[in-house]
């Protein structure tokens, strides 16, 4: 439900920002959303005997170096709405809105082998091309038996598991006899 509200505002907020500026709210906005992590702001922020007024002063104060007037009034607008809590659901919205603007995506690739660096920048350019868009890939060692890379801004997972190719060799095997 978040999400949708923070479309709405995001959608409202690109209308009148240019790209560069954007990319400034959006890393504004990453920070903001880490606070969230914190128990401590959280209970500040959630917390019905913390005026309003002073809940908006700490956002305020917290990107007062951005000199942005319409994240001010967007953070002030959030407030008034009483929907402080939907700033990591923004930030998150608007990291996905600035992927697919500017065909930007990150991924990751599972596997329970090492993969070298040449191997996963080789998968990065090979889907960018795909894709028509520019993908970096992490890896992350895990015990899934295989590969399996996962772009999920794109909505691209492609796995090749062993035991899935096993079993697809044997069954072809049992069908040929």
């Amino acid at each position: 439900m978040s999400d949708l509200i923070a479309k709405r505002y995001i959608k409202a907020l690109k209308q009148d920002t240019n790209a560069k500026d954007l990319k400034a709210i959006v890393d504004i906005f990453s920070e903001l959303a880490l606070s969230f992590k914190n128990e401590k702001f959280t209970n500040i922020i959630n917390n019905p005997s913390v005026k309003p007024e002073d809940k908006t002063n700490i956002l305020l104060d917290a990107v007062k170096s951005a000199k942005s007037d319409t994240l001010n009034n967007l953070i002030k607008l959030l407030s008034e709405h009483k929907r402080l809590n939907i700033i990591p659901a923004i930030a998150t919205e608007l990291k996905k809105d600035l992927a697919r603007t500017s065909k930007s995506f990150t991924g990751v690739v599972y596997s329970d082998e090492k993969i070298t660096a040449k191997v996963i920048k080789d998968l990065s350019t090979e889907l960018g091309a795909k894709y028509d868009s520019k993908i970096s890939l992490e890896f992350v060692l895990n015990d899934f038996n295989g590969i399996k890379v996962d772009v999920e801004d794109l909505g691209i997972e492609i796995n090749f598991s062993k035991t899935r190719i096993n079993n697809q060799i044997i069954e072809h095997i049992v069908k040929a006899i």
